[in-house]
């Protein structure tokens, strides 16, 4: 377990819970989660949601930022939660003076922080508006294209 796993799941439990699913797997259907950064937190966003890239319900948007938006595709209801960038330097506060055999370094503090620390502390969520062009909605391709080279 790393801290960007930890984050992802947290903050993928927010959004669910801030569109008022508590079972994604029963929104699987409706549900679209757009990321923002190609590290573990996605993983972590994709085991919770449900969503993945290869379902087309999962998209990635390479914005360098650890946050995701959760859409729901029925009411389009949209929640883009992002971590906040003082947290690294909150969770190194939570830990400081303890013995150094047991926080010896900040990716412990971080991972360790990340579990108790709020949601408040932790990211920032606003309502957004998502707009989607009809083929990028999850399921299959609405065409195909062949290729001018190779056929």
């Amino acid at each position: 377990m790393c801290p960007g796993q930890v984050l992802g799941v947290r903050m993928a439990m927010l959004g669910l819970k801030q569109l008022g699913i508590d079972e994604p797997a029963d929104f699987r259907k409706r549900l679209l989660t757009v990321v923002e950064i190609d590290r573990c937190a996605t993983d972590a966003v994709s085991l919770v949601t449900g969503c993945r890239l290869g379902k087309r319900s999962m998209k990635f948007l390479d914005y360098g930022k650890v946050a995701a938006t959760f859409v729901d595709l029925e009411t389009g209801h949209a929640i883009r939660v992002v971590a906040r960038d003082d947290s690294r330097l909150k969770a190194k506060e939570m830990f400081r003076g303890t013995n150094s055999g047991q926080m010896a370094n900040s990716y412990k503090q971080q991972l360790e922080a990340y579990k108790i620390m709020s949601e408040e502390e932790l990211f920032t969520v606003q309502e957004v508006r998502v707009k989607l062009k009809p083929e990028d909605l999850p399921g299959g391709p609405h065409s195909r294209v062949r290729c001018e080279q190779c056929g």
